[in-house]
């Protein structure tokens, strides 16, 4: 777990943010988007929302690209939300985050505000999507690796649904995803205590597609598989199998952030971050 994860040789990059926090590089009709904020462990602040979703936005318009590959540079994969999103669901009056966006504003789909789509624009790609998951996948880390079609990981990778653990719920379309695959049991027992867990545990419960040495190795040999096949069947096939996964989507979607919405910035919630920043047991009110 404690070894870091670099970008590849040989990708032309053909997107790059103007922060450089997310990259985009093409090789071999296989595109590799990089998350590069390792100074952060690849947290998700605004910006990093941002430029995630302008990366998806922009591997859609790769009509070359036959398969996609996600990875974390440096020590994680994504640690989650950013702790400075956290200080501001403390703000007086102020119940939205700066990384979730306004549950008010949705993006150009109708479908997802900006929180979500860093996780959905993995689905609205045509072609297959692997995450290559290292380090950390937690809270909204691991919901964008549940977003991607294929999920390759290390076994010493820490996986967690993280969300109650500071007093909200996964709100970046994890309800959705999460109950397509592994048991409803499952899905409740990770979701109400936040527990984390090492991907070698989550492999047999369905949260991991495969356990790797060498994920980003293995996400890529297999990426550069798929795009030596038919790419118009793969997509064919992407289609198909998508229609039964996305049932219910938009309503789950909306039911996500009206929860969310009701939870942040309410006492009980806030005393919760406050209580993890200052390692004591919360005070909580019924």
């Amino acid at each position: 777990m404690s070894h870091e994860m670099m970008i590849p040789d040989g990708f032309e990059t053909v997107h790059v943010d103007d922060a450089g926090r997310v990259r985009v590089g093409v090789r071999d009709h296989v595109a590799l988007v990089s998350f590069d904020r390792p100074d952060k462990r690849n947290a998700l602040d605004g910006g990093q929302f941002a430029a995630i979703a302008a990366a998806g936005e922009h591997v859609k318009s790769l009509r070359e690209v036959r398969a996609v590959v996600l990875h974390g540079v440096g020590r994680s994969f994504c640690a989650g939300l950013d702790f400075s999103g956290f200080a501001s669901m403390m703000g007086d009056g102020d119940r939205m985050t700066e990384a979730s966006d306004s549950p008010g504003r949705l993006t150009e789909s109708g479908l997802t505000h900006l929180g979500q789509q860093v996780c959905w624009v993995w689905q609205e790609i045509e072609v297959p999507v692997i995450a290559a998951i290292h380090g950390h996948a937690l809270g909204g880390g691991l919901q964008i690796a549940l977003g991607a079609d294929i999920r390759i990981a290390h076994p010493e990778t820490q996986l967690s649904v993280r969300e109650v653990h500071w007093g909200i719920i996964p709100d970046m379309t994890g309800t959705l995803t999460l109950d397509r695959l592994v048991r409803p049991d499952i899905a409740r027992e990770l979701t109400y205590t936040a527990r984390v867990l090492s991907a070698a545990e989550g492999h047999p419960l369905g949260l991991v597609t495969r356990l790797s040495d060498d994920p980003l190795g293995d996400a890529l040999s297999m990426a550069g598989e798929i795009a030596a096949r038919n790419p118009h069947a793969v997509r064919a096939a992407k289609r198909l199998l998508s229609d039964t996964f996305i049932g219910g989507a938009a309503e789950q979607f909306a039911a996500e952030r009206r929860e969310v919405s009701a939870l942040i910035g309410t006492p009980n919630q806030v005393e919760v971050i406050k209580a993890n920043l200052e390692n004591r047991a919360p005070v909580l009110s019924d």
